[in-house]
């Protein structure tokens, strides 16, 4: 009969009892002396973190909140010339400045 050692037991039965899975590697150990077990580390997940909200869909891109950050992107097609590239992106970042006043 084989040994199975648990690293940090007490989370992985805990998760095992709410009914969840627990994903991890499982290995086999050789110790110093000759004797062989078998291991099962669980991976340490971290928690998705919440999507950004979208404050407003602009023309060319996009204004979002994070929980730590504002985010404002814009994409511009590289056909157009210089000034139309400069104008569209001004304008997307002065409706998204505007939005912005209004929300806070």
């Amino acid at each position: 009969m084989k040994k199975i050692e648990i690293k940090n037991e007490k989370e992985v039965l805990n998760t095992l009892k709410s009914g969840r899975i627990v994903e991890g590697r499982l290995a086999l150990v050789t110790t110093d002396d000759g004797s062989v077990f078998i291991e099962f580390v669980a991976y340490n997940r971290q928690h998705k973190r919440p999507k950004d909200r979208l404050i407003i869909e602009l023309e060319h891109g996009w204004l979002k909140e994070s929980a730590k950050r504002m985010k404002f992107f814009c994409s511009v097609k590289k056909t157009l010339e210089t000034p139309l590239i400069q104008l569209a992106m001004q304008s997307d970042m002065n409706v998204a400045m505007d939005v912005l006043k209004i929300e806070h």
